[in-house]
């Protein structure tokens, strides 16, 4: 591929999405302008308990923690944990089905008590105005009614008494994978009605240790609000507190990996929350109070995800559940159109190999099958180019005092040899977005996690672990991560070289320079990434080097 049309591919491709981003990009922060509406608002500026507060807590161990209160035992086939009966919080969730690491096969630990440094966890509960009517905050301590334990089939209940009358419950349902089916229902046996607002909460202490800042993949705040996905980073969030209404929709805070979600119930319009203080809070409230009178009860619904990405698993609850868009949550990007078709054609060939590095080389193959004739076109033209560039340069001797000379003279020369100098640009444009689909789709999969290669490639996600600096482990040295240069990078380093010596030099001495050090630059760059991508970007140049070599040979062009 000719990276002078890269170049200029990329930068057609960038002003694309900047004239995207300017005229068609919603902004964040939607809010109604109704006087019923504001008048919503202002009442929930006052209510009891105030979900926005700041959470002042000392910071123990998860060991000390989990054992500070009485916890309610959780457990299916995907995930183990427990919740606290102290405010009723779901805060102890692990995924039995993946590990820290290969070395430490400690189950991932995703939620935490609010008490840890790495404090994550939901809660659900009820708010009064002006605080006329007492409900249960997270320093409440709920009874159990009935079973201890909260498994696939076998519901809790949670029980609180405001000693007015008024009796607060939650049976909380658990599937066999990641979905907590929330039901919360007031009795009142009080003598007058009374107003009540259903919330829920995600709470996280602070910003992960393991967020990866790349613009590829999302990590943050999400939400879908009536049709219109919303992503804010946490960055985003620390400046300012972001306020939407909706009437259906979802909201969470997602990983790379991992992610958790609130569903509200469904044709309740209800008022979102991302915001920071002191921890970072994503939260709904119902914007119509649930009116209970006497001797009488009312509830509603919440659903709560505390999953894993897969695919197949978030796929069929967006389809059972019936949430639109939830399928989302996995950041398929702009080319979902290309990016989701390749991870389904790239899983078939995984469970079919057995190898998901040997599905990665069959479907960079099957891909370069496909743009076979356009980069064939396109190779022919560089190939000409390449050709002529000896005639190009005594042109440039001859004129060099008379650039509107040499101009003509080069016009004549491509007419004359049927050159379009632009040719070799167009295939690569149309095949950016496939590239670009299979880059993303290996960044985001879970399904790649853990994936072992050939050799000394044990995790595709993991960057590819020897390092030159140490020749490749011969040396018993550990050299520090920024000089862990591995195998795969300095093979696709060298296949990129060789791309270029097939290729037309640049003109100017400068720009050749900077064509020449672009190898290097992406080696030292890509050594960080998963091992997974850069053995695609390797083969995948490998089999461009040979088409282009094999065309070279059929126009007998000379290579450098």
């Amino acid at each position: 591929m000719d990276n002078k049309n890269v170049f200029v591919a990329i930068a057609l491709s960038m002003s694309v999405l900047l004239f995207w981003a300017a005229f068609f990009e919603t902004p964040k922060q939607t809010n109604k302008s109704s006087s019923q509406n504001q008048e919503v608002i202002k009442n929930l500026n006052n209510i009891t308990p105030n979900i926005d507060a700041p959470l002042k807590v000392e910071i123990i161990s998860r060991e000390e923690s989990l054992q500070k209160s009485k916890r309610i035992k959780i457990e299916n086939n995907n995930i183990i944990g427990s919740l606290s009966l102290k405010g009723g919080l779901i805060d102890d969730i692990s995924f039995k089905n993946h590990k820290q690491n290969l070395e430490n096969q400690k189950n991932i630990e995703f939620l935490n008590p609010a008490e840890t440094k790495d404090g994550f966890y939901a809660e659900t509960g009820w708010t009064s105005i002006n605080n006329k009517i007492k409900v249960p905050t997270k320093e409440s301590i709920w009874n159990v009614v009935g079973n201890n334990t909260l498994s696939e089939n076998q519901p809790v209940i949670l029980e609180w008494n405001n000693g007015n009358g008024i009796i607060f419950k939650k049976k909380i349902e658990l599937d066999n994978k990641f979905l907590f089916n929330i039901t919360q229902q007031v009795q009142n046996n009080s003598n007058k009605p009374i107003d009540l607002y259903p919330y829920a909460q995600l709470t996280r202490n602070k910003i992960p240790d393991d967020i990866q800042n790349f613009y590829i993949s999302h990590e943050g705040f999400i939400g879908v609000f009536d049709e219109e996905l919303k992503e804010d980073d946490y960055d985003d969030i620390e400046e300012k507190k972001i306020v939407r209404e909706a009437d259906e929709g979802w909201l969470g805070i997602t990983d790379k990996f991992w992610v958790m979600a609130l569903v509200p119930p469904k044709g309740k319009n209800f008022k979102s929350t991302f915001l920071y203080k002191d921890s970072f809070k994503a939260n709904y409230i119902l914007n119509s109070p649930t009116t209970v009178s006497p001797a009488s009860s009312s509830s509603n619904n919440v659903k709560l995800f505390v999953a894993a990405k897969e695919v197949e698993t978030i796929d069929s609850y967006a389809a059972k559940e019936n949430i639109n868009k939830f399928d989302l949550v996995i950041d398929w990007g702009w080319f979902y159109f290309f990016t989701k078709p390749l991870f389904f054609v790239i899983d078939y060939l995984f469970k079919y190999s057995g190898n998901f590095g040997v599905a990665i080389v069959i479907i960079t193959i099957a891909i370069r099958l496909i743009f076979f004739p356009l980069a064939n076109y396109s190779f022919r033209s560089m190939a000409k180019m390449k050709a002529v560039q000896p005639e190009m340069t005594r042109l440039k001797e001859l004129h060099k005092e008379d650039k509107v000379k040499l101009q003509q003279e080069m016009m004549a020369l491509y007419r004359k040899e049927k050159i379009n100098p632009a040719s070799g640009c167009l295939p690569i444009l149309i095949q950016i977005p496939f590239f670009f689909a299979i880059y993303k789709m290996l960044f985001i999969s879970l399904e790649m996690r853990h994936q072992p290669f050939f050799g000394w490639i044990k995790d595709l996600s993991d960057k590819d672990p020897t390092s030159i600096f140490n020749l490749f482990g011969l040396i018993p040295w550990d050299p520090p991560s920024f000089l862990i240069i591995g195998i795969w990078p300095i093979l696709m380093g060298a296949s990129m070289w060789v791309q270029q010596k097939l290729n037309p030099a640049p003109a100017d001495p400068i720009q050749a320079k900077i064509f020449a050090f672009f190898p290097l630059f992406l080696t030292i760059i890509l050594a960080s990434f998963p091992s997974g991508l850069v053995v695609y970007w390797t083969i995948n140049n490998i089999l461009t080097i040979a088409q282009q070599w094999v065309i070279m040979k059929q126009t007998k062009v000379k290579t450098n």
